[in-house]
């Protein structure tokens, strides 16, 4: 892997990690059109430490004010009902899903499920299911309302995007959605639960990379910081434009991207 494609496929992952549309399948989908080798599962997960940092560095405020009640909860019970240490607890309780999911099942994450058929087919069929919960959704909750539950309910579907083309901020902000929280209430809570996931698989993954003799140190590092860069971009503008639309723009995007796969795979323009 050269530079220019680290550049390429770290914008792509910045952009695609936070937007409903699914980074994993466009840094496969990206490559195949352009005729570059599968960067891999692996690559994939480290390239999200560049999203991690974009995510982290965007809700750093939240995140210190969480571990600081929190260690203030150990030192004085009478503070555990803190929101912020219980919000805490609602981000490491959401993220057991997707950790036992991806232990059970990584055999078929890095081979079955990155075929460009699959990834067809969950960019379709999420993608009607997000427009579905858009349309019948109450969306009236805000993001203080959250409590256990949901975390699971939502933790669940996380795990989901294991499966390349079901994309992790989508999949969860269908679930907060459907739960009745507000568009812009399901993407904060869905950027937050994606610290510890994204962290855990990236570290995993990161000695497997570096081993990689395809894949320079340098070409790694402007990858991360492209995915980086792009990725702080990616939360802002998503966050300022869910408080007023709706998420149908990605529904339409998702539908269109996969009926074309399925189309090019049809006629043999495009290898799975």
């Amino acid at each position: 892997m050269n530079t220019f494609q680290a550049i390429v496929l770290g914008f792509v992952q910045g952009v695609t990690e936070f937007l409903p549309i699914s980074s994993t399948a466009h840094l496969r989908i990206v490559p195949a059109l352009a005729g570059w080798s599968d960067p891999g599962a692996a690559f994939t997960a480290v390239l999200q430490l560049g999203t991690l940092v974009a995510v982290i560095g965007f809700f750093l405020p939240d995140l210190l004010r969480m571990v600081g009640a929190a260690l203030g909860a150990i030192k004085d019970p009478a503070r555990r009902n803190d929101p912020d240490a219980r919000m805490l607890l609602y981000l490491i309780v959401g993220t057991i899903p997707v950790g036992v999911a991806g232990v059970l099942f990584k055999k078929s994450i890095e081979g079955p499920f990155r075929s460009l058929w699959v990834i067809a087919t969950t960019l379709i069929v999420v993608g009607v299911a997000l427009g579905l919960v858009e349309r019948a959704a109450t969306r009236k909750r805000a993001f203080d309302s959250i409590v256990i539950r949901d975390v699971i309910i939502i933790g669940c579907a996380q795990a989901l995007a294991l499966i390349p083309g079901v994309s992790r901020s989508g999949i969860t902000l269908l679930a907060a959605m459907a739960l009745g929280l507000q568009r812009d209430a399901a993407a904060r809570f869905s950027f937050l639960l994606s610290v510890p996931a994204v962290a855990a698989a990236g570290i995993f993954e990161l000695p497997s990379v570096m081993k990689a003799k395809d894949i320079s140190g340098g070409a790694l590092m402007i990858g991360l910081l492209a995915a980086a860069v792009s990725g702080y971009a990616s939360i802002y503008w998503l966050l300022r434009f869910l408080r007023t639309r709706t998420t149908f723009p990605f529904v339409a995007y998702r539908v269109a991207l996969g009926m074309i796969i399925f189309a090019l795979l049809f006629t043999s323009r495009l290898s799975p």
